[in-house]
């Protein structure tokens, strides 16, 4: 797809602020150039940031990017948050994109840049774009043989490099300005385009130097929209309609590559014509409104909502839209599904049952296009109806009983709202989260595919950050939080009023159910002791730990009320033992897929 940086036809940022949006008005008025001060590479990478809707960066300052993290924070409109340690500003980053659509963070050369990998790694599996910024060595420098600093000691300086192109989608070195203004506006375009990260190292003498080329003149940042192949999108609508339209009892599965195809009002529109019965993907969760009128749950196979799955796998016809089938997802490859029933649509093409494939179709286009043609069909959800039976009702607590999970996200559910959102650690809370019926408005995130452990304490920072007008409840498990930790400090420099739920259940308790042993257990801390430390009287923060029923009721009723503009930290204690059912079932599956012998040679 083509990108066009600009003409003086078009205005500095699209009229309804939307980024790649089509400019609706033209703009010849002549802007004086910048102040020698603004016309540099710094400022210019910084305009950029802001132009796409980023208006705060994630950074560890270093040697090398200490330049260039002052021209970023000159500029109006974009503030540095400065976080504990590289892997947990790219989590930020992360966080921050699944709201504002783009995140970046800036970290000094290689010995941030490999820190910061496994957090880049984590947001490419889950296609956000990143813009990951590495202050780079000195222009001198390059090709002479000499040996760095934060270095491996070798005088190759690609190893960094080397290592990003495999979690990146574009790479940009930019050590002279002839060329810095073309490099950094492809990277800015290829992670938009792309829906994946990025990478930019900059010289560390460079940000600072003045250049014709950035200039502030009307040169707007504007992607040229994708369009789809009209013939093949007819044919796909045609060939998809008499498929379904064939079916006695049709289901719609939405999927987590709904977000990359910008394509959730589309798939809302087509649920509500077609009157099937509407699933998510686990890791789609969030992205589809639970408040349908025929929504049914989570489709995990063995693991689903209850009735989900029978009526899902039963289906004669299934329409997955966005759907990555992997271990995790699949329950270790154990679901039911044929591909002769299925239709598959991905974000730029759709493949119809064992039949044909069609490509240069974009999602969007294609579900409401197919919203138009489909006959409406309720068999599937009025057998649903037949067959549902409402959750049971918990057992009542005794006083000062020993709390139970399922007991707390009883109460986690009465605390949901729109104006709230959910963040899911990797871990039991995956399943127990998956439970929640999301009200309309609330959030929901969860790394999925990548399963990251310790993702969400830096993913929770930038969410926050990022939706202001949210009160973010993270879900984090002690063994995840025992890697990533430092960064409640950052939360709490930032003002953020989140509430998190620390579950103590003494050890890697998924890791336990896919296969034991004493790796799993580990030490344990005195979590509220550690946030209060980090506290330390600076900044709002309350913590308190809780062991009943009752006691959570008032630390809820506290976090919500007298505390509600402070960090909440809540630590739970529950027993090690103390899992859902469905991480057990789910757990034995996934363990026994690791587990297949190797094929015969």
């Amino acid at each position: 797809m083509e990108t066009k940086l600009g003409s003086v036809d078009v205005p500095m940022m699209p009229a309804n602020g939307a980024v790649g949006s089509i400019p609706t008005a033209s703009c010849h008025t002549v802007i004086p150039p910048s102040p020698a001060g603004e016309a540099t590479l710094g400022r210019h990478l910084a305009r950029r940031l802001v132009q796409i809707g980023i208006r705060d960066i994630f950074s560890v300052p270093g040697d090398f990017n200490l330049t260039l993290l002052d021209h970023l924070i000159a500029e109006p409109g974009l503030t540095n948050i400065g976080c504990c340690n590289e892997l947990n500003a790219g989590y930020a980053a992360d966080g921050y994109a699944r709201v504002k659509g783009v995140g970046a963070c800036a970290v000094t050369f290689t010995v941030g840049g490999l820190s910061i990998l496994n957090a880049i790694a984590g947001a490419y599996s889950e296609n956000l774009p990143v813009i990951c910024i590495v202050g780079g060595p000195n222009t001198n420098d390059y090709g002479t043989n000499r040996i760095l600093h934060h270095t491996i000691g070798l005088p190759d300086f690609s190893q960094e490099l080397r290592c990003f192109q495999t979690v990146t989608c574009f790479q940009a070195v930019v050590n002279n300005l002839e060329d810095a203004h073309d490099l950094i506006d492809t990277a800015v375009s290829t992670a938009l385009k792309e829906s994946k990260p990025v990478y930019i190292s900059i010289a560390c003498n460079l940000p600072a130097i003045p250049h014709p080329t950035f200039c502030r003149e009307p040169v707007p940042f504007f992607l040229t929209p994708r369009l789809s192949n009209r013939m093949g999108l007819e044919c796909a609508v045609e060939a998809t309609a008499d498929f379904l339209n064939k079916a006695v009892k049709p289901v719609l599965v939405g999927g987590p590559k709904l977000r990359v195809a910008k394509a959730g009002k589309a798939f809302v529109e087509l649920a509500e014509k077609c009157g099937y019965p509407v699933a998510v993907m686990p890791s789609a969760k969030g992205l589809v409104p639970e408040h349908l009128p025929r929504f049914i749950g989570t489709y995990w196979g063995a693991v689903s909502t209850t009735f989900c799955a029978e009526i899902v796998e039963s289906a004669d016809a299934y329409l997955f839209v966005g759907p990555i089938f992997n271990d995790y997802s699949s329950v270790g490859y154990s679901l039911l599904l044929k591909k002769e029933k299925a239709i598959i649509v991905q974000p730029d093409r759709v493949v119809v049952a064992n039949g044909p494939t069609f490509g240069c179709i974009l999602m969007k286009d294609f579900l409401l296009a197919l919203s138009k043609r489909l006959t409406r069909n309720t068999t599937a959800y009025e057998n649903y109806s037949r067959i549902f039976v409402p959750n049971g009702h918990l057992l009542e607590c005794h006083p000062r009983e020993p709390l139970r999970v399922n007991v707390l996200f009883n109460h986690i559910q009465k605390l949901l709202s729109g104006n709230t959102a959910v963040i899911a650690e990797t871990g039991d809370s995956w399943f127990n989260c998956q439970k929640l019926k999301l009200p309309e408005g609330c959030g929901y995130e969860f790394q999925m595919q990548y399963g990251s452990i310790g993702w969400s304490v830096g993913a929770t920072l930038g969410y926050a950050q990022a939706a202001k007008d949210k009160r973010v409840i993270a879900f984090i498990g002690d063994g995840s939080f025992q890697v990533t930790a430092q960064d409640v400090s950052t939360m709490i420099r930032c003002g953020q009023n989140s509430i998190i739920f620390l579950i103590n259940n003494g050890g890697y308790t998924i890791e336990v159910e896919i296969h034991d042993g004493p790796y799993n257990v580990i030490k344990n801390w005195n979590y509220t002791a550690l946030v209060d430390a980090i506290h330390n009287g600076e900044g709002k923060c309350w913590t308190t730990k809780v062991f009943c029923e009752e006691k959570l009721v008032e630390a809820i009723e506290t976090a919500t009320k007298e505390k509600e503009d402070c960090l909440c930290f809540i630590e739970v204690i529950v027993h090690k033992d103390d899992t859902s059912k469905e991480l057990l079932e789910w757990g034995s599956r996934v363990s026994a897929a690791n587990g297949r012998p190797p094929n015969p040679q």
